[in-house]
């Protein structure tokens, strides 16, 4: 278990020195990167909560919320290698499931439109580009590949490889640019002496 989660922390590092071209090296995103921060602080609390430990869960994920002004709840599922960019204003909710190589903008809210039990938040495919500011409410899936334009709001499911834009969210075309996770790069000056998986 430890080691899975060190692992995945360390992708966690990665996946932000890949997609932000303002990353400077392996410390530079370690000690200031909030998206990242809050990533790690999610998966700590996500390992506690399906322990039993929900209410050390919450704790942590209070902290981080308040440390990062990223609020995802700790029963959230989360991919590898997602990347939150800015990561102000950020909310998952707690029946949300995010893929791998997933890249997301602040702001982005993956929200519920009800109150009862059971599968109430959206599902997001693989290498999925979520935009500044765009909304993703209720039990949706947003297929593999799709690019969701900023401030869109999505109440409906997406078929893999589209681009939505829109109040309400519409389909204008296949995702032509899809995000594809690049080979890990050696890093220098990194907080780990292993730099590449």
């Amino acid at each position: 278990m430890l080691r899975q989660l060190r692992t995945e922390l360390r992708d966690d590092l990665h996946a932000a020195l890949e997609n932000d071209p303002a990353a400077r090296n392996a410390w530079d995103v370690a000690l200031t990167y909030p998206g990242v921060h809050a990533i790690w602080g999610h998966r700590v609390a996500n390992v506690l909560w399906h322990h039993g430990h929900r209410m050390s869960a919450r704790l942590l994920s209070s902290l981080v919320r308040m440390a990062t002004a990223v609020d995802i709840h700790p029963a959230a599922t989360i991919g590898h290698r997602l990347f939150i960019d800015h990561a102000l204003g950020v909310v998952i909710g707690e029946t949300a499931e995010i893929g791998d190589d997933v890249v997301m903008f602040h702001g982005v809210t993956l929200g519920g439109v009800s109150m009862s039990r059971g599968k109430r938040h959206p599902t997001i495919g693989d290498r999925v580009m979520l935009g500044a500011g765009c909304v993703v409410l209720g039990p949706v899936t947003i297929g593999d590949d799709c690019a969701i334009g900023a401030q869109s709001v999505v109440t409906k499911d997406v078929p893999a490889g589209s681009v939505v834009v829109g109040v309400p969210g519409q389909i204008v075309g296949p995702n032509r640019r899809r995000i594809v996770p690049a080979p890990p790069r050696r890093v220098r000056g990194g907080p780990s002496s292993s730099h590449v998986a």
